[in-house]
């Protein structure tokens, strides 16, 4: 997905740079002008004889610039892991888990429920149960779910770990899934990942009143390549948005900072879910 957003870019830049319409450009690869259009925002796959052509046209001459970006469509192709997990999520959500896997950091609210990298196996389990929908649900569909999520999680504790920062309404740790031991454990999961150097947890207690995210949940996605900006990602009950233009970005942006403003420090945040538990 993100090499696919680089490649799609960086066309885009070249077609413009020569004054070429997308219409002109979708011509000399036998495509549409709204081919092309999705061409450049990286929601299609590429083929490496469009490429060629496209760079033809464009005037790209040089050798190694030409490779590199050939080389890009062929990775933008390569299927990632979870594409095995394909059959058993919504058509839009293997683009989110491309971009996780390729995010350096990620900046997340979340609502109803504790954020799915965070979450013990026994919590999905229950937050999966209760999300999934249709007559031909099986216990081997959920099941396929949570390990699926289980396997996002290992990206917290490669060599190179993601660094996550999660800020959980009071109510997403307060409302149970699956039972008294399974809110304990996963409050303890909470307490026990907070103390690693690349997790930050902070809860937004109710206390606070009214806070900036109007809209619920959503999560900011930073990577590591200087090429490609943050992207917002807010999912919905039958798709998903994903938000790159730079005025976007800068409105959600805003908005997270502020709950994180409005949040008690990470410690007291800990303090809370300490005290929370032994409530429970």
């Amino acid at each position: 997905m993100v090499r696919r957003i680089l490649l799609g870019s960086r066309l885009r830049q070249l077609r413009e740079s020569r004054a070429i319409t997308r219409e002109a450009a979708g011509y000399s690869i036998r495509a549409s002008e709204s081919k092309i259009s999705r061409m450049e925002l990286g929601r299609v796959g590429f083929k490496t004889r469009d490429v060629e052509d496209l760079l033809t046209l464009y005037g790209v001459t040089d050798e190694k610039e030409r490779a590199d970006l050939l080389g890009l469509a062929r990775e933008a192709n390569t299927a990632g892991w979870w594409h095995a997990f394909n059959s058993v999520v919504p058509s839009w959500f293997p683009n989110y888990v491309g971009l996780e896997a390729a995010a350096s950091r990620i900046t997340a609210f979340e609502v109803q429920f504790v954020h799915g990298l965070l979450q013990t196996e026994a919590y999905a389990q229950a937050v999966i149960t209760r999300g999934v929908r249709g007559p031909n649900v099986t216990r081997e569909t959920i099941d396929d779910k949570v390990a699926l999520r289980l396997e996002r999680q290992k990206k917290l504790v490669a060599e190179n770990p993601l660094k996550l920062h999660a800020i959980l309404d009071q109510g997403a740790v307060a409302r149970p899934y699956g039972g008294r031991e399974v809110m304990l454990a996963q409050l303890d999961h909470l307490i026990e990942m907070s103390e690693h150097p690349n997790v930050t947890i902070q809860v937004l207690p109710f206390s606070q009143g009214p806070h900036t995210a109007e809209t619920g949940a959503f999560s900011v996605l930073s990577f590591p390549e200087p090429d490609l900006g943050d992207i917002i990602y807010a999912e919905q009950l039958t798709g998903a948005l994903y938000l790159d233009k730079a005025e976007e970005v800068s409105q959600y942006t805003e908005v997270m900072e502020s709950l994180i403003r409005d949040c008690p420090s990470p410690a007291k945040s800990i303090d809370y879910l300490r005290d929370w538990r032994r409530a429970c």
